[in-house]
């Protein structure tokens, strides 16, 4: 392990799974939490809220194979999805930058997910693992390549544009101090502006996740707590 993986930040995998909804003294239920914040059920949102849950759950997400589970039985929103729904118009931007950058990029699938997986390593989030070494999986990373973006090592990729990929992408979530004109020179040659662009967007749109899942707390999926029916899939 790196010295930058002895030392980076704490976990967002420490809050406790989601809790399942209490009665008050009038016997009225309160909700389920996840984390610090309660999970919204589908038939309790504004319309707006209702607008952005039919993004998510309806949207190129949720189509095709369903490697990581959006909800939980009860149809709760998992992960920085819930935490979309507290301000709709806002979160439906986010989210749709999120889609567009794992739908509508040129990265190749194996070059984003272990864009993905170094953010998760450099903020030690439990969630981004959770979903995205199923999808990096699917996308043919192997087991041992998975193993050492967890462990913020080098995977050993033997071809040249994932190699200068995960270099740019681990310099642009953990040292962005060394972003400079030679840095950029060699950067650009490797990968040209296109996929720089596209890589510091997935970056940053990442880091943003992994920093809303710390603040409020959110831990990875209970699988006790998934819909069957939804259950990662390859």
């Amino acid at each position: 392990m790196t010295a930058r993986a002895a030392d980076r930040r704490p976990g967002d995998d420490t809050p406790k799974p989601p809790t399942a909804g209490r009665r008050t003294e009038d016997d009225t239920p309160t909700p389920p939490t996840a984390g610090r914040l309660p999970l919204l059920h589908p038939d309790r949102l504004s319309p707006d809220q209702q607008a952005l849950y039919e993004e998510i759950t309806g949207g190129p997400r949720a189509t095709g194979p369903q490697l990581f589970a959006l909800t939980d039985a009860e149809g709760h929103l998992h992960g920085p999805f819930n935490a979309m729904l507290t301000s709709p118009r806002l979160g439906g931007a986010l989210q749709a930058l999120g889609s567009a950058i794992r739908f509508s990029t040129g990265l190749p699938p194996r070059v984003r997910e272990t864009a993905i997986l170094v953010v998760a390593a450099v903020w030690d989030s439990a969630f981004e693992r959770y979903a995205h070494e199923a999808v990096g999986r699917a996308a043919g990373l192997t087991e041992a390549e998975l193993r050492a973006l967890r462990e913020d090592t080098d995977p050993g990729f033997t071809d040249p544009f994932e190699r200068a990929a995960w270099s740019a992408a681990r310099t642009l979530a953990a040292s962005p101090e060394r972003l400079d004109d030679t840095w950029y020179a060699q950067a650009r040659a490797a990968l040209g502006e296109s996929t720089l662009f596209e890589l510091s967007t997935l970056v940053g749109y990442y880091a943003t996740l992994a920093l809303q899942l710390r603040l409020f707390g959110v831990p990875a999926p209970n699988p006790a707590t998934l819909d069957p029916d939804k259950e990662p899939r390859s």
